[in-house]
């Protein structure tokens, strides 16, 4: 059984509690109108606001059968060098628009690209592959009205939909230029690996994620479908430069480990980075823990050298992977 107590500092403990003060462990048992509420009061409570020198403008993508809501962020020292198409997390089934209101702002004013948030539909109410066809719709959009390239991001079910998206988009005359997975969940194998050694880890268990996919998939098995798992695609030749980054406390972390080396086998280029101490959804511990807030720094400029088309990481299985950490740490309250 995985001591964390070794492994997550204060700092991060205490971000921990904080969110569980808001948004529990048991949440999980609520109703899925529930479950919303609790989330959208927990991002409230963590919500920074905008950066000075970000604007943003809300509309809709009007399709023939439907609207995708989205969210527009600019920044004032604006750089034209690419768009950024950002999928939010919630396992598919809570978020939206404004539970990553303020990351998104920030990732404009940092790069000073064009952030471009996605609301696509969420399960149970729209199960699988809804999310997808929605994702894919808001690229195609992307593509139409923009001349500029196209960076894909996302985290967690988003890094899911962006790797989605960067697969069934990888022929296409627009397709991306590069994608950021930010503690992604890819399909991998739960029997080993981070799924095994963290199936308990603060922040996301594997209970959680059971949940999740049988909400999404009514309990189908989709497995074997590259829309819905990406390391499931048997090709993955050709697909955009991408960057991984995980939590080392994270369930979902041996994902990214395995889509790099899936890249780096069919020759393409990508960057796996395992980051020590952290747990699933750090971003929102970005300026209260100084692990977090590096690694922010991290995927803001991974995300800047993917729209520069500047590949500057080493390209091999072995960069990345964290090391245990010897500091000690109060030990997680009892859920």
């Amino acid at each position: 059984m995985t001591d964390y107590s070794l492994l997550i500092d204060d700092e991060t403990w205490a971000f921990i509690e904080r969110t569980n003060s808001f948004y529990p462990p048991e949440t999980i048992d609520y109703t899925i109108e529930q479950q919303r509420e609790v989330y959208d009061n927990m991002c409230r409570e963590f919500f920074t606001g905008y950066p000075d020198g970000v604007s943003a403008e809300t509309k809709a993508i009007k399709l023939a059968d439907r609207q995708i809501p989205i969210r527009r962020y600019r920044a004032s020292k604006y750089d034209s060098h690419a768009v950024v198409i950002y999928y939010h997390g919630g396992g598919f089934v809570v978020g939206g628009l404004e539970s990553h209101d303020d990351i998104c702002a920030e990732i404009c004013l940092r790069t000073g690209y064009e952030v471009v948030s996605v609301d696509y539909r969420l399960a149970p109410e729209h199960k699988h592959p809804t999310s997808f066809d929605d994702s894919l719709a808001a690229f195609e959009w992307v593509a139409d009205g923009y001349t500029i390239p196209i960076v894909l991001c996302g985290d967690s079910a988003g890094g899911n939909l962006a790797a989605t998206v960067a697969h069934a988009t990888r022929n296409h005359s627009r397709k991306p230029i590069g994608q950021m997975l930010i503690y992604p969940g890819l399909g991998g194998d739960h029997t080993k690996g981070s799924y095994v050694t963290h199936a308990e880890a603060p922040m996301l268990t594997m209970r959680d994620l059971v949940f999740y996919k049988d909400i999404r998939t009514d309990g189908s098995d989709h497995s074997k479908d590259p829309t819905y798992a990406p390391l499931s695609d048997p090709d993955f030749a050709n697909l955009p430069p991408t960057v991984i980054i995980t939590a080392q406390c994270d369930p979902l972390s041996s994902d990214g480990e395995a889509y790099r080396d899936r890249m780096l086998a069919s020759g393409g280029k990508a960057w796996w980075h395992e980051e020590t101490g952290l747990v699933h959804a750090y971003m929102r511990a970005r300026h209260t823990v100084g692990r977090a807030r590096e690694s922010f720094t991290r995927i803001v400029d991974g995300i800047k050298m993917l729209g520069r088309q500047e590949w500057t990481h080493p390209l091999t299985a072995t960069t990345g992977k964290a090391q245990p950490s010897s500091s000690q740490a109060a030990p997680h309250p009892v859920d």
